[in-house]
């Protein structure tokens, strides 16, 4: 990478735009910029500097626009449930089976994401605005090409996917036409998250919780339109639900361009840059695959779930479908904290200081801690008051309440695992997670799910307790390897790290 560096003219030495402006202090300790780009006023969020200061109050800065933006994406995803929900049970379990499919999607593309954020958090750290500008570039023609390739799968092979997991005639004829839009606007999903991830790792997750506020919103709106025909839109049943995220995703993206091309953030994007660079493509693919690989893993093993469950019928696997929704609002916030820990500790590493990037992990770990425990007991106590948004059949709730008092205990560790995996890969370590994801999901969790519910008395609830018991083991592995220190020196670009790794091991 030092030769790499070289032929830019981009090393941190030669960095032509510095990472801050000269601020002050408000009375909450956050920094005020008194210049602006262009006569324009930037936001903290485009000079903070988070390598410096009080390290919980910068997780909070960069933690609550995710919050946000987290709470955001479950509203979102729940309303569609609902929507389904009016459509009958089967609708749901449609709805379900298809995500699976395109959420393996989304997280394949995850491993740009997770390289990319890595690249600009420590380019920023290391004081280089030029090199995240081009780190960016390189993911978007990365994204080009692989949106192109889902496309391709989601308008060929939706059917013939969807047929593989076992599930009913009936369920493939709901999941079908949404599935296949949902694979076209992979596309406009896949920018934004790349955009909108890239100026968090900058620091800015402000921008991101703003792009994903007007997609949210403009989904909530449009869905039921389309969904139920209503107001003299078409009547597309599911498959509304994906012709209004498609719609939400491009307004989003267009946000997120406008503010990348302005220059109103800290990255600065201008065509003139651009410029293929294979070396740093080939890089990003090495860090970037093993993360891609990590969330598939994750995304496909859910589907060897569903598999298992279907058998038991379509109402079981609506419950387990509607399981899998309310882990992600049991992840309210541990999500968030879990980017933001990440940032800092990218950041911190590319400043050369090892040891706030353990200090925050702490931090980020506590917090997580406090407000998971939170949310896992009010949804052990009350676990109807969510379910019933959904359904009101009794076969369904007494079923789904089953899963969620099961499970309930996984999501509390899950949150300190978040934490872990995204601030090993932000450090430029995604082999890690991957190794200890594959022997925790496919090592121990599937097989035990499939003993536990074809030869138990478990039968379907085998499969949450199976669930459970791997998500444990998967945040306990990370610990030794926390201590061990290893992440702490990964070296990128042509960063001096001496210092880093003679520290970074104790």
């Amino acid at each position: 990478m030092d030769k790499l560096d070289k032929d830019r003219g981009l090393t941190s030495e030669k960095a032509t735009q510095p990472t801050t402006e000269p601020t002050r202090q408000d009375s909450l300790g956050l920094p005020t910029t008194s210049e602006s780009t262009r006569g324009r006023r930037r936001s903290a969020y485009a000079t903070r500097d988070l390598t410096t200061g009080s390290i919980p109050r910068n997780l909070m800065f960069i933690a609550w626009p995710q919050f946000v933006e987290g709470f955001l994406r479950i509203v979102d995803q729940i309303a569609d449930l609902i929507w389904a929900g009016f459509l009958g049970t089967r609708a749901i379990a449609g709805m379900g089976v298809a995500q699976q499919y395109t959420q393996m999607a989304f997280t394949g593309r995850q491993g740009i994401d997770v390289s990319q954020r890595a690249m600009i958090s420590r380019a920023i750290g290391m004081g280089d605005v030029a090199m995240a500008n081009h780190v960016l570039w390189q993911a978007w023609t990365m994204t080009l090409a692989f949106s192109f390739i889902m496309v391709l799968i989601g308008v060929f092979f939706t059917e013939t996917l969807l047929g593989l997991l076992g599930v009913s005639d009936e369920v493939i004829a709901q999941g079908a036409p949404y599935m296949r839009l949902h694979f076209i606007g992979h596309v406009a999903l896949a920018f934004q998250q790349v955009s909108g991830h890239a100026l968090a790792a900058a620091g800015d997750t402000l921008t991101l919780m703003k792009a994903t506020t007007v997609a949210r919103i403009a989904h909530l709106v449009l869905s039921p339109l389309f969904v139920f025909g209503l107001l003299g839109f078409p009547e597309m049943g599911l498959a509304g639900a994906a012709m209004g995220n498609i719609i939400a995703h491009t307004l989003s993206v267009a946000l997120l361009f406008w503010v990348l091309f302005r220059g109103s953030s800290r990255l600065h994007m201008r065509f003139s840059e651009y410029r293929l660079d294979w070396v740093l493509l080939w890089q990003m693919l090495k860090l970037g695959v093993p993360a891609a690989l990590n969330g598939m893993e994750r995304a496909v093993s859910q589907m060897v779930m569903i598999f298992f469950v279907a058998p038991f019928g379509d109402v079981p696997l609506a419950a387990y479908t509607i399981s899998r929704r309310i882990e992600m609002f049991a992840n309210l916030g541990s999500q968030g904290m879990g980017l933001a820990s990440g940032v800092i500790v990218g950041q911190s590493l590319g400043a050369g200081k090892p040891d706030r990037a353990k200090q925050t992990m702490y931090w980020a770990i506590g917090y997580v801690l406090v407000v998971k425990s939170v949310l896992c007991i009010l949804l052990f106590l009350f676990p109807s008051l969510v379910l019933s948004i959904f359904n009101r059949d009794p076969e369904f709730l007494q079923l789904a309440e089953m899963w969620i008092r099961i499970t309930v205990l996984g999501f509390l560790f899950m949150g300190a695992g978040q934490v872990f995996q995204n601030s090993f890969q932000m450090a430029g370590d995604t082999l890690t997670p991957l190794l200890i994801t594959l022997i925790s999901l496919w090592g121990i969790g599937i097989p035990l799910a499939y003993v536990l519910s074809e030869f138990t008395s478990l039968g379907q609830f085998g499969v949450a307790w199976a669930v459970v018991i791997s998500m444990i083991i998967r945040t306990v592995a990370y610990i030794p390897y926390f201590y061990w220190g290893r992440w702490l020196t990964i070296r990128m670009f042509n960063q001096q790290s001496s210092e880093l790794e003679a520290t970074g091991k104790g």
